[in-house]
């Protein structure tokens, strides 16, 4: 009689059902499926410059996101078994206990992760195979025109050669498993108490109102795209810093995997056939590619990403002034708009995109400072926070990464372009007067 497969999935940055492939090959290879997901404790501690990794709001938004992935797992059979462990704690005890035969995860390639899946392999029997996926992507590693050590230093290159040679893999259809394999989970998610923080009201300004969870990226998705029919004029609303809807604020679904590139590029290749195929269109795509860019910029330059210099090892003279660093988070320069956009991030975790880019310009080019430091405090404070977008776009910002022309953001010409009537300043800045 042919023994019964058993799988284990392993959640780290892909908490959803839909478009999730290695949830996918999981249910297909084996008659028991079980899943899990740690709240590794690291993540919650102090980093070499003093902020928490993950601070409060994407604590809560990830705490949300795990309800609703046990959720949706459990209407397709399978159970989510949640833990406070480190994965390399909890893993190898799971695989021993329900007699795993595979093991399923999504690949990673920076340091901490990379260490993280090391020590936990290393405590797994030989016996067990472990199948791993690169699920991230738009452009897939194995689709792609060019080896990851031959990716252009410059994104329209890497970006026109995959346009022209990539086919868009479909999505991945997850089936549901027999009832009898959702068995008994006495396992409970961690509030934010648990996680060591406070409880706190969401902020009534924020123009990011919304919960973690895969069906709350589906339902952002429908109403960005068919209920309001945003997405005809993105391009023409995207640098707006007032609101929910002047851009399609999809990154913190992507960021923790709740929602995938794929299927976002789909929903909006359908929406371009049923509805209009414009600019506009075609700019969220454009955008999905700059995250992929970043992703392989990441993979090409391994930890020099982290370092000083940057992926072009340039030897800038940066300071570290710890008043300066705490004016600037606390949004107390001399640059209202500047001072604005971080007041915003400090209370809300979240921050446009034309204000990261003016907020990173101004700390690395007017006030010199280490760059690093300035990443680090967006890692611990975004909503959105995901590792090669932060650290590829402080680097591109900083003159150490991707962009050619090294260029220094003219901030009260930003503020008159981009916010030319002060409503955002005057939003942020009134109640911090006094």
């Amino acid at each position: 009689m042919q023994k019964k497969q058993k799988g284990l999935v392993w959640f780290r940055n892909d908490l959803r059902v839909h478009d999730n492939a290695i949830l996918a090959q999981a249910v297909k290879e084996n008659s028991f499926v079980l899943a899990v997901y740690c709240f590794d404790p690291r993540h919650f501690e102090y980093d070499t410059f003093g902020f928490k990794k993950t601070e409060k709001f994407r604590a809560q938004f990830l705490i949300e996101t795990i309800k609703e992935l046990k959720t949706n797992l459990e209407k397709i059979h399978i159970a989510l078994v949640v833990t406070m462990e480190k994965p390399e704690n909890c893993i190898p005890d799971l695989v021993n206990q329900y007699e795993i035969d595979q093991l399923y995860f999504q690949k990673e390639w920076t340091p901490e992760e990379v260490k993280v899946e090391d020590n936990c392999l290393q405590k797994v029997s030989n016996s067990v195979r472990i199948t791993t996926f690169y699920d991230q992507f738009l452009f897939h590693p194995d689709d792609i025109p060019m080896a990851i050590a031959a990716i252009p230093n410059v994104f329209t290159q890497f970006r026109t050669a995959c346009e022209k040679a990539v086919a868009i893999r479909p999505i991945a259809q997850t089936t549901a498993m027999d009832l009898d394999n959702l068995i008994p989970n006495t396992t409970t998610i961690p509030t934010l108490i648990d996680l060591g923080f406070t409880d706190f009201s969401d902020d009534s300004r924020t123009a990011f109102p919304f919960c973690g969870g895969e069906n709350q990226a589906l339902n952002r998705m429908q109403f960005y795209l068919w209920d309001s029919e945003k997405l005809s004029v993105y391009k023409l609303t995207r640098n707006g810093l007032i609101g929910a809807d002047f851009s399609s604020k999809f990154s913190p679904w992507l960021a923790n995997g709740s929602i995938s590139a794929r299927q976002i590029y789909w929903e909006i290749k359908k929406y371009e056939s049923d509805v209009v195929q414009n600019e506009s269109t075609y700019w969220l795509i454009f955008e999905l590619i700059w995250r992929d860019y970043f992703k392989y910029i990441s993979m090409k330059n391994g930890n020099s990403i982290f370092k000083i210099g940057g992926i072009l090892d340039k030897d800038y003279e940066w300071k570290t002034s710890k008043s300066k660093i705490e004016s600037w988070i606390n949004g107390t320069t001399v640059e209202p708009f500047v001072n604005a956009n971080m007041i915003e991030l400090q209370q809300t975790g979240w921050m446009s995109n034309r204000g990261r880019q003016n907020v990173a310009s101004y700390f690395a080019k007017n006030l010199l400072l280490d760059w690093r430091v300035g990443a680090a405090y967006f890692e611990s404070m975004l909503v959105d926070y995901d590792v090669h977008s932060n650290y590829g776009n402080w680097m591109y910002v900083s003159g150490v990464g991707n962009d050619p022309r090294d260029r220094k953001f003219n901030i009260p010409l930003q503020a008159k372009n981009y916010d030319s009537q002060s409503k955002f300043q005057n939003l942020w800045l009134q109640q911090h007067l006094f």
